[in-house]
């Protein structure tokens, strides 16, 4: 075989391969092993809907902060123990990522209708879409087989997770390291259509913004009014506003529209469309001119998400109780 051959043959050979891993997440995956996982998930998302209007949002928003911790493997549902340092305490999540009881519920029915068989990682995506679906936003056929980590990664999630006043240079980087690109950023930050977001998190932009002592310059003045009558500058730092000021508690395209009019609530928003020569902001006018074109968008990104890392065959377990490994 000649060397420019062998070459080609290699090429060949690696595009299999590599095709073969993502290959190992399947729609059907559960087809025959547990036919009903997504009814059941479904169900019980809606049912949690009924008490808590922001279990949607802060249920995607645990499968966001799983995946950009050593891939999509169940990590954040861990709790401390003697081996393991809960990923629920690093900086990102402590005090602010919720929902761990509508996962307890979903594993329990699970066990309870086919056994040792689906993940608590594969909840968590099956759920996030769930989530989104059941507030007016789109579909998608969620990729299964992952399998549950042994381990936590708390140092990981202090560095990972992208930060609310995080520069998007950084964050663009912190997706772009887990093979997430501009178009993905975009589209994810795009969850921020639905939920809740505490006064903590932005309080810097309403008062002392990069230490000038003024509000951030990019907020529309009467939003600006409206946010610090809600945070004042020695209120609760727990208080929650919404993230989307027009359709809080629906999945729509009004996120663009709102960062469009200098109205996105975390700095890592607004950044999307007012960092001067971004090439997020096409983006954004895109999503915000076309809500079927973020849809779509929006759908496959969160497919690329899911596929970050995830452990598949052999490796990992398939955790009988998400909060902590088998055996232990």
């Amino acid at each position: 075989m000649s060397s420019s051959s062998l070459i080609v043959a290699t090429a060949l050979l690696l595009a299999l391969l590599l095709e073969g891993s993502n290959a190992q997440l399947s729609a059907t995956f559960y087809s025959s092993t547990c036919p009903n996982v997504s009814s059941i998930v479904n169900g019980i998302v809606q049912q949690a809907l009924q008490s808590d209007v922001r279990i949607g949002a802060s249920l995607i928003r645990l499968h966001f902060h799983d995946c950009f911790v050593n891939g999509c493997d169940g990590s954040i549902l861990l709790d401390d123990s003697s081996s393991i340092q809960s990923e629920k305490n690093a900086a990102p999540n402590v005090n602010s990522t919720r929902g761990f009881d509508v996962v307890d519920n979903i594993k329990t029915s699970l066990e309870s209708s086919c056994p040792g068989v689906v993940s608590c990682a594969d909840i968590l995506a099956i759920a996030a879409e769930a989530s989104v679906s059941l507030a007016g936003g789109p579909t998608w056929s969620v990729l299964l087989g992952r399998r549950d980590s042994t381990t936590a990664n708390q140092a990981g999630a202090n560095t990972s997770i992208p930060s609310p006043s995080e520069g998007l240079s950084n964050i663009t980087s912190k997706f772009s390291a887990v093979g997430l690109d501009t178009t993905d950023l975009v589209a994810l930050s795009g969850a921020h259509t639905f939920g809740r977001a505490q006064c903590r998190l932005f309080i810097n932009r309403l008062y002392n913004f990069s230490g000038t002592g003024s509000p951030d310059p990019t907020i529309e003045s009467s939003y600006l009014a409206t946010l610090q009558q809600t945070c004042p500058q020695n209120g609760s730092g727990t208080t929650l506003a919404n993230l989307d000021r027009t359709t809080a508690d629906t999945f729509d395209n009004n996120y663009f529209s709102n960062l469009q009019n200098n109205q996105g609530l975390l700095q890592s928003d607004q950044e999307l469309f007012s960092t001067t020569g971004s090439a997020t902001i096409s983006i954004v006018n895109s999503f915000s001119s076309n809500q079927t074109t973020f849809f779509q968008s929006f759908a496959q990104s969160m497919i690329n998400m899911g596929n970050i890392s995830p452990l598949t065959g052999s490796n990992g377990e398939i955790r009988s109780d998400c909060k902590k490994v088998n055996g232990s």
